[in-house]
């Protein structure tokens, strides 16, 4: 008589547990420089404007890209490698490079002629402003 190991999960091995498991172990196995990433954002809506807070931090202001069209604002832009420090001895390389785009709806209410927008130690901002007819107005009631 023969004696096999009885495995549990075996049928779930052979399906969609061992593909997930490897794109996983393939996720985590790749250079960082392969996988996409994309900047944390903050937004900020205030009584006069709504402010966007990118962190890109290590991207130079020319390499970003700000556009507003159709009712929305993209975030375009790109974090280089540099190559000659590949032959430093990286033990670890977790932060992302390469390309990346965030794209956000922009209310009715926003004046697109109007944005301004800064770059400051890592943290882009984008200043979006309200228009005069979309500002909340306070009217005062007198009873007689």
């Amino acid at each position: 008589m023969t004696l096999t190991r009885y495995n549990p999960f075996r049928s779930f091995e052979e399906s969609g547990l061992q593909l997930f498991q490897d794109t996983l172990n393939r996720f985590f196995s790749e250079p960082a420089t392969a996988r996409p990433w994309t900047p944390h954002v903050d937004v900020l809506e205030t009584e006069n404007e709504i402010v966007v807070k990118a962190d890109v931090p290590g991207i130079d202001e020319k390499d970003i890209d700000i556009k507003i069209e159709n009712g929305a604002l993209t975030l375009k832009g790109e974090r280089k490698f540099e190559k000659e420090d590949r032959e430093k001895g990286y033990h670890r390389i977790e932060r992302g490079y390469g390309s990346f785009v965030r794209c956000f709806s922009l209310p009715e209410s926003v004046d697109a002629e109007k944005v301004n927008a800064g770059y400051k130690a890592g943290v882009l901002t984008v200043t979006l402003p309200k228009r005069e007819a979309a500002k909340p107005r306070s009217i005062k009631v007198s009873v007689n």
